[in-house]
């Protein structure tokens, strides 16, 4: 069933938290992060946009979105081509919506090298935007320009880490690359916090992991851990989001846990 494209049309209202998925590292878990938090803010009321800003697509597949069913993208609006209103589309998750990606966006970069406002491309496009709770920037695996507009276009950065021997480095090399758009070009990009994901209890390594990320970062990260999980992995190539593929299972659970913790931090903050 195809999906209408500017099916969603924001209304006014009260502006919404935009949260940056991002770590330089490939296969840490941010696109599933942004596909299935996403599903599960929306499955709890809180209506959702995922802009998709990978040239790979991949959040845009897991949420069944064909290519052809991408008509306006991120790369027109980047490009200003198109409104970001015109290139969301609805999704077969109620109240939550996507901004889709194809490969085209790969060649943006060139093409904003010689714009003098071009970290702010992304910021400029989603001024005013409202009719969200919630906005999930889903980013390349790697500190381009992309995830530059990313950062300055977002109120804070939540990082999946992976339980594995280099999580600190790459952590470390990330706070750096966020310290600088603080101090350059957003001073209000915060911290979300950092999720551990592809967790195994059954592994001595991810409890060391654990250990030195709560060492290192503190209350920054998250309670809940994404556990390794087949079924979440399996989810995609059906163009589903685990919590729709199988919502019973560990990682769909986790999601669920981890959208209710982020909330709580939303309500903290917003109350502080």
């Amino acid at each position: 069933m195809p999906v209408p494209q500017g099916a969603v049309d924001p209304a006014p209202g009260k502006r919404p938290r935009i949260l940056v998925i991002a770590n330089q590292k490939g296969g840490v878990g941010k696109t599933t992060t942004a596909i299935n938090l996403g599903t599960a803010l929306a499955a709890v009321g809180q209506p959702t946009l995922v802009i998709d800003i990978d040239p790979q697509g991949n959040a845009s597949t897991g949420l069944g979105i064909a290519q052809e069913e991408r008509v306006r993208t991120i790369y027109d609006v980047l490009a200003g081509e198109a409104s970001l209103a015109e290139a969301t589309m609805a999704t077969r998750i109620p109240q939550l919506a996507l901004v889709p990606s194809t490969v085209d966006l790969s060649g943006a970069e060139l093409e904003l090298i010689d714009n003098p406002n071009r970290n702010f491309v992304l910021r400029d496009a989603m001024a005013g935007m409202s009719g969200f709770n919630y906005v999930l920037i889903d980013c390349p695996p790697s500190l381009s320009l992309l995830t530059v507009n990313a950062m300055v276009a977002a109120d804070a950065v939540l990082v999946p880490l992976q339980c594995e021997f280099f999580a600190l480095e790459g952590l470390s090399q990330l706070l750096k690359t966020i310290e600088l758009v603080r101090a350059n070009l957003n001073p209000q990009l915060e911290i979300q916090g950092v999720v551990l994901t592809m967790f195994d209890k059954r592994n001595r390594l991810s409890e060391q992991v654990e250990a030195d990320v709560r060492a290192y970062m503190g209350d920054k990260v998250y309670q809940t851990m994404i556990p390794r999980n087949v079924r979440v992995s399996e989810a995609p190539s059906h163009g589903l989001p685990a919590l729709v593929y199988d919502l019973r299972c560990p990682g769909s659970q986790a999601y669920i846990k981890l959208a209710g913790e982020i909330i709580k931090r939303e309500t903290e903050r917003k109350a502080a």
